[in-house]
């Protein structure tokens, strides 16, 4: 077999076109998630503590000069991206955590005996009657 049959194969496979609905879905989520936190969540939370937006919260190293710009860790939007991930991660822990349920039940969910054969429910007849 062809590396570009096996290629085919592997592109075509349900697997792969899944995986690929999922990045763009979790872009989007991505996205959502992202204005929750900076529009939703981080306002309330800088007005409780006194007005603070988190964005422009930073550590100046070095003041700018008239050559180059100030140089600074930004430390609250690195709060505001860490806020992002605990979301996400939870969401995605939820929803494997709802799929892995889902599955336990099915295995858990005794499967039906099989129906008697024709012969079985023949000889179960004939046993039956020589029993009378």
């Amino acid at each position: 077999m062809g590396m570009m049959s096996e290629f085919k194969d592997f592109a075509v496979k349900g697997n792969v076109i899944d995986m690929a609905v999922g990045i763009v879905i979790g872009g989007a989520f991505g996205k959502v998630v992202t204005s929750f936190v900076n529009d939703i969540i981080m306002p309330p939370i800088g007005m409780m503590i006194g007005g603070v937006d988190f964005s422009k919260l930073g550590l100046v190293l070095q003041e700018a000069t008239a050559d180059s710009d100030a140089v600074t860790l930004n430390w609250g939007n690195w709060v505001q991206t860490l806020v992002n991930f605990i979301i996400i991660a939870f969401s995605i822990f939820m929803v494997i955590k709802a799929i892995n349920s889902a599955k336990k039940k099915e295995e858990e969910a005794p499967a039906a005996p099989p129906e008697p054969s024709k012969e079985e429910i023949l000889l179960t007849e004939i046993r039956d009657a020589l029993r009378k």
